[in-house]
């Protein structure tokens, strides 16, 4: 499979930007998911230090590589600060991915995931030729619903049992979005991981 290429131009607008991570952000992606929403509603390990975030970064070049995944860094687009993080994981087969994020704690309420969220979901339709795009929360993260909600998701069911996090079975709520759903989305307030 193709790698994925990183956005050329990078990805960014006028509150937000998505980069690849490099080693010199471990200290702030360690001390951003220390927090303890992001691993109760992600797929982030805790507890989580300086090696579980090298290994993450190896572990997500790979994965690019492979053309399977790309995660990005959300960063202030004045200052190339640590927001969040956003990613993908690609169904080429299906011309689908699902889209995954968090947003540091301090950045919560600022629009950061919805922005991040659209601005890389345009880019996967328009650079991979991907026909849907999906988004999976837990059934309570009310405040990733309106993530969701913001970047032009349209909410589609609630799935029983879905995935596991840390070995528990959980239901999620599926939002999708289509080419074309995001093209002025993403720009209003937010609170979630």
């Amino acid at each position: 499979m193709a790698p994925i290429s990183l956005p050329d131009p990078p990805l960014i607008d006028d509150a937000v930007g998505l980069r690849e991570a490099t080693d010199g952000d471990l200290p702030a992606l360690v001390a951003a998911v220390r927090d303890p929403l992001i691993p109760r509603y992600t797929r982030v390990p805790s507890p989580y230090g300086e090696r579980e975030a090298q290994e993450f970064l190896d572990e997500q070049r790979r994965r690019r590589e492979r053309g399977i995944e790309l995660s990005l860094l959300v960063v202030s687009a004045e200052s190339d600060g640590l927001l969040g993080s956003v990613g993908a994981r690609v169904d080429r087969e299906n011309a689908r991915a699902e889209i995954g994020y968090w947003v540091a704690r301090e950045a919560r309420g600022r629009g950061v995931a919805s922005r991040a969220v659209a601005l890389l979901g345009r880019w996967l339709f328009e650079e991979l030729g991907l026909v849907r795009l999906q988004i999976h929360t837990e059934t309570e993260n009310l405040a990733s619903h309106r993530v969701a909600e913001r970047a032009g998701f349209t909410r589609e069911g609630r799935l029983r049992s879905y995935e596991l996090i840390e070995g528990r079975p959980i239901d999620v709520v599926m939002f999708a979005a289509l080419p074309g759903d995001l093209a002025h989305a993403g720009v209003s307030g937010d609170t979630g991981p």
